[in-house]
């Protein structure tokens, strides 16, 4: 890997979430999240609560779904829904005995706003900008151009500022540990924290890299609509954010399963650099908590065990 670290050579159908002091982690047929509780003392590690959890994807009775970019749709939408489930169970698990766990009311409001800021800020603000230009181009390939560098500035610039959140530090840690897991897993080798140390913390299947191409597949996916009214540019930049998101989660998946070949490497390079924006290196005792978030879910199944392309359901990052 790019940052000197192991990496394993064939692609498991897991993937995972870092997650409030913890990890989630996902499989064929079940999810799972592990979360360190808190101590009694300050200084104290308190003890990895884990639940897991049956998983049942609409891919595997609803033959349609299963066609290339709409499978990527529905997966996405059931990862994001694990996903906010798993935040809500972290974050409930840090709270004291005598206080009141967040509601699920709370939870999808939060979905909610979470969901409109993203597309808001990285798909109707830079085409908004833009606009304000758009008489002195004379040209859609220059507008569509100039808008896909705008939103990846965006992009870029929103996930530097990120970077540098410490409250979001032992996150982005535990996303190291997440990818070190799952890599030690993908490698064949015990599931140890010593173990899963010497991998690296990038992974070809990340959400980062995801959503650097997310931003590139929109260059050209909006570049035939041309210049039509800001309100068609508007409205298109929303209702293309499916189509968007399936293209890109159709190549991630596909290059997670080439990693081998070295000119797909080297796409993916880009991706992985941005990786060390979202991932720090985890300790032992996080690394532990991954492992009991994965563990759970081998407890169940066994994923590794079955190609990923004959499984349906499970084309989720890592």
């Amino acid at each position: 890997m790019s940052d000197g670290e192991l990496v394993a050579q064939r692609d498991a159908p897991v993937g995972g979430q870092a997650v409030l002091e913890g990890v989630m982690m996902r499989g064929v047929s079940t999810w799972a999240v592990a979360v360190r509780k808190p101590g009694e003392e300050e200084d104290e590690l308190g003890p990895i609560d884990v639940k897991s959890f049956p998983l049942t994807s609409v891919l595997r009775t609803h033959r349609w779904m299963r066609l290339p970019v709409i499978r990527g749709v529905v997966a996405l939408v059931e990862s994001l829904g694990i996903g906010f489930k798993a935040l809500g169970l972290s974050a409930n698990a840090q709270m004291d005995e005598d206080e009141e766990e967040i509601g699920k009311g709370t939870w999808a409001g939060t979905v909610a706003v979470a969901l409109l800021f993203a597309i808001g800020l990285f798909f109707v603000v830079p085409v908004g900008l833009t606009s304000l230009i758009k008489d002195s181009l004379h040209s859609s390939v220059l507008f569509w151009l100039i808008e896909g560098i705008v939103r990846t500035a965006i992009f870029l610039g929103y996930l530097l500022l990120l970077s540098r959140l410490r409250d979001l530090r032992r996150v982005f840690e535990y996303h190291g540990a997440e990818h070190k897991t799952i890599a030690c897993y993908e490698a064949g080798e015990p599931l140890t924290p010593e173990n899963a140390a010497r991998y690296s913390r990038l992974h070809p299947r990340c959400g980062t890299s995801f959503l650097l191409i997310v931003m590139i597949v929109a260059i050209f996916t909006f570049a035939p609509i041309g210049l039509p009214a800001w309100y068609w540019l508007v409205l298109s930049r929303i209702l293309g954010v499916p189509l968007i998101a399936g293209l890109s989660f159709e190549i991630i998946k596909w290059a997670g399963r080439n990693r081998r070949k070295r000119w797909v490497r080297a796409v993916m390079w880009p991706g992985l650099q941005l990786q060390k924006l979202t991932t720090r290196e985890p300790d032992a005792a996080e690394l532990a908590v991954a492992i009991a978030a994965l563990e759970a879910v081998l407890a169940v199944e066994r994923p590794g065990e079955a190609d990923a392309d004959d499984l349906v359901g499970v084309e989720v990052v890592a």
